[in-house]
């Protein structure tokens, strides 16, 4: 079996770019596509309101080293990166949605939604 030099595979190349390829075409007949849109009928909404979410109220950060976390215990005292009276933060799913304000309600202590953040400064 003889080997082609490089200059023989170019000029075969060359040959064969120049040369109409047959090609075979027929129509194809595609089955009707169903509408993948989801229709939720009236009414049908009401189920996610039923369900749940964790709201995560953020008052501050602190760094720490973790020798200084593994002395923490009761009555331990972590100070946060916030003053008396700034903003805490709200988040859906790590997502920053709104602010508020600490309050204290009977013995538990709440957060009052004072701004809903728009999409764009979320």
């Amino acid at each position: 079996m003889a080997e082609a030099t490089a200059t023989e595979v170019q000029e075969q190349a060359k040959q064969t770019e120049s040369q109409p390829q047959a090609v075979e075409a027929r129509p194809v007949e595609l089955p009707e596509v169903a509408d993948k849109t989801v229709k939720i009928p009236s009414g049908q909404i009401d189920i996610l309101l039923d369900a749940s979410m964790t709201v995560e109220a953020r008052m501050g950060e602190a760094d720490m080293r973790v020798c200084d976390v593994l002395q923490l215990g009761p009555g331990s005292v972590l100070k946060l990166d916030r003053k008396v009276g700034e903003p805490v933060d709200l988040y859906l799913r790590g997502i920053k949605f709104a602010s508020g304000q600490l309050v204290v309600v009977g013995d538990q202590l709440g957060v009052r939604i004072k701004e809903i953040l728009s999409v764009q400064s979320a």
